[in-house]
């Protein structure tokens, strides 16, 4: 659907997130990335018990680490272009270090103690059609006002503050960008 459904609207230049050559790959990456990550953060988040927690938890942190690792020698997370996996990682780490770290108590590191994938969060966050759509005020207070059984008060924090125009270099990677 990314691939193409957005394609007919007023000034919207076609963009194949899913091409048929990477589908494989992409899809591979999608389902650790959602298992693992995306889920990973709501499994650790939403345990109830130390042991469940701690699994959930240690998941997540080694899918970072692999992921960590993987954009330490490529810009994008398949086949050296922005894919729907970029996309798909991405709508959770935006939200890492000001909801995930804290409120789901998934603080073994911050998003921010990885250099590679710091720095590939900004880049995707630097693209104009994507910095209009961030207000870490308003997923914080989603989050910490609405899941009562996590944060029973309903206070949410004032920060981190978190700067996603710092520069990110991932340019001397190979691969290329989408015009920001």
């Amino acid at each position: 659907m990314l691939g193409s459904a957005f394609d007919a609207l007023p000034g919207v230049r076609p963009l194949d997130l899913y091409p048929e050559a990477l589908r494989t790959e992409i899809d591979a990456v999608n389902a650790r990335v959602y298992d693992d990550v995306s889920n990973g953060v709501y499994k650790a988040g939403f345990a109830t018990e130390q042991a469940p927690f701690e699994d959930a938890a240690r998941t997540l942190f080694a899918a970072l680490d692999n992921l960590e690792a993987r954009l330490g020698k490529q810009r994008w997370l398949v086949g050296g272009v922005f894919t729907e996996a970029d996309v798909r990682l991405f709508t959770t780490l935006v939200s890492f270090d000001a909801v995930y770290h804290g409120h789901f108590k998934c603080n073994l590191r911050r998003l921010q103690d990885y250099p590679n994938l710091w720095a590939w969060t900004r880049e995707i966050a630097q693209f104009d059609a994507v910095r209009e759509t961030i207000d870490l005020q308003h997923i914080q207070r989603h989050y910490y006002e609405s899941q009562r059984t996590v944060n029973p008060t309903g206070v949410h924090p004032i920060g981190p503050a978190i700067d996603f125009d710092a520069p990110h270099d991932r340019n001397r990677l190979a691969g290329h960008t989408l015009a920001a």
